[in-house]
């Protein structure tokens, strides 16, 4: 029996040592161009808010990870980025209660009572233990840019919102 542990563990030893892994790195699925492309501009049209998308963020450093809306009673556009840096943020919009959707998209992070002047607009900082948030209420929306990545990162992101652009045909 312990001749067959030996000669088991030996096994998995030269399977560890030459099947290649990086325990590191994390591995992302973008999505692709075509694909956001699509959710963006069907979205836009089905929102009852601008909806806000980023633009010109560097295709190669910046990587969508993830895109969805849920339309009805509780409207809500998703958009998920994997950053230069590996962390996540995201871009959240509702037209539903503010308060529930803000501390759920931002992991009960708290407003700090200090605002980022970010394209002209003032947005509400939010710090917490898991995510940090920038909030921006306007056009009957609130916007959360969300997630792991530094406040320099999540300003990146939210300085590059622009409208989809509404084709409602």
């Amino acid at each position: 029996m312990v001749l067959s542990m030996a000669v088991i563990g030996a096994v998995v030893a030269v399977i560890y040592v030459f099947i290649p892994h990086d325990e590191s790195a994390t591995p992302v699925k973008a999505v692709n161009s075509a694909e956001l492309t699509a959710a963006v501009s069907s979205a836009s049209r089905a929102a009852s808010y601008p909806l806000l998308a980023p633009k010109g963020l560097d295709g190669k450093d910046w990587k969508t990870t993830s895109v969805r809306y849920r339309g009805a009673d509780d409207e809500h556009w998703h958009l998920g980025l994997h950053g230069p840096d590996g962390k996540y943020v995201g871009v959240e919009q509702t037209s539903g209660k503010p308060g529930p959707f803000i501390a759920d998209k931002s992991q009960d992070a708290k407003d700090t009572g200090r605002t980022e002047r970010i394209g002209g607009k003032d947005w509400k900082r939010y710090e917490g233990d898991s995510y940090d948030a920038l909030v921006l209420q306007e056009g009957g929306a609130t916007t959360v840019v969300t997630g792991s990545g530094s406040f320099a990162r999540l300003t990146e992101v939210a300085g590059a919102l622009r409208p989809a652009p509404a084709d409602k045909g």
